[in-house]
């Protein structure tokens, strides 16, 4: 009698499948944007500052008898300073990794340079835009007692100007990521990043002239000034505003590409 022996199948070895391409990589630089300390003392240092700065803003406009203007002009000026912590918070995304040479894996964990790169640009301008409609709530709220009478509010008014807020910061963190892959080096990058944004605009209004006043009015702070306020009087409407903003943006996001392709590590 011939007997059988009953042989197992082979089975095939259990894979588990995840997330990848963009999403992937979006998914991991949230995990990594949030697992450390610093987005979150920049985003309380943010909040502090906006608080304090729009109080003193309104303080100084009721004591000087200033015309009457939108509550919201209190956070868009305060956001003039505040910026910066929207500015360290995106560099660090960038520069930490390269400080500590964690780059190499996060370029193993995502191959393809521009999507990481993209990947920390959605990060980094996604996390400025929430804050940038915190900060402008906040900065209306805390500005609205010491105006005392020197404020309007009008929701709609508000209501173009915080979303604006969130544009300019979201646009300023897209800038940021794109020079702190072409530079990779914090101290540059800050330095490059407060010359554009502040050091010029500072330097060609102190000058003043026709011929510099219109150079500052296509850098990227001054129009954000122009698309937050809204104002009438400006040298050209606020969607021309935010197109030179995405202009500049755009073209550090290129450059830094354009040094990842060539320098990844």
């Amino acid at each position: 009698m011939e007997s059988t022996v009953d042989t197992p199948s082979p089975r095939r070895p259990a894979t588990r499948v995840g997330a990848g391409g963009f999403v992937g990589a979006l998914a991991a630089e949230w995990t990594k944007t949030w697992s450390v300390r610093s987005p979150y003392v920049c985003l309380t240092v943010g909040a502090a500052a906006t608080g304090v700065f729009t109080h003193y803003y309104g303080s100084i406009a009721r004591i000087n008898d200033v015309p009457l203007q939108p509550v919201g002009n209190a956070p868009v000026t305060a956001l003039l300073l505040v910026q910066f912590a929207i500015v360290v918070l995106a560099m660090t995304a960038v520069t930490s990794e390269y400080a500590t040479n964690s780059v190499r894996a996060s370029l193993l964990w995502v191959p393809v340079r521009h999507r990481m790169q993209l990947a920390k640009t959605v990060m980094a301008a996604a996390v400025a835009a929430v804050a940038g409609i915190l900060y402008g709530a906040l900065g209306i709220a805390a500005a609205w007692v010491p105006f005392r009478g020197h404020s309007t509010f009008e929701p709609a008014k508000a209501v173009v100007q915080v979303p604006a807020m969130a544009l300019y910061c979201a646009l300023v963190a897209v800038l940021t990521v794109g020079v702190a892959f072409a530079v990779r080096a914090s101290a540059g990058v800050l330095t490059v990043v407060f010359v554009v944004l502040s050091a010029i605009p500072s330097v060609l209004t102190g000058l003043g002239g026709e011929v510099l006043l219109t150079i500052n009015d296509y850098l990227p702070q001054t129009a954000g000034t122009h698309l937050m306020r809204g104002e009438t009087g400006a040298p050209y409407p606020p969607a021309a505003a935010a197109l030179i903003l995405l202009s500049w943006a755009l073209a550090a996001h290129l450059a830094g590409r354009a040094v990842l392709r060539g320098r990844d590590a």
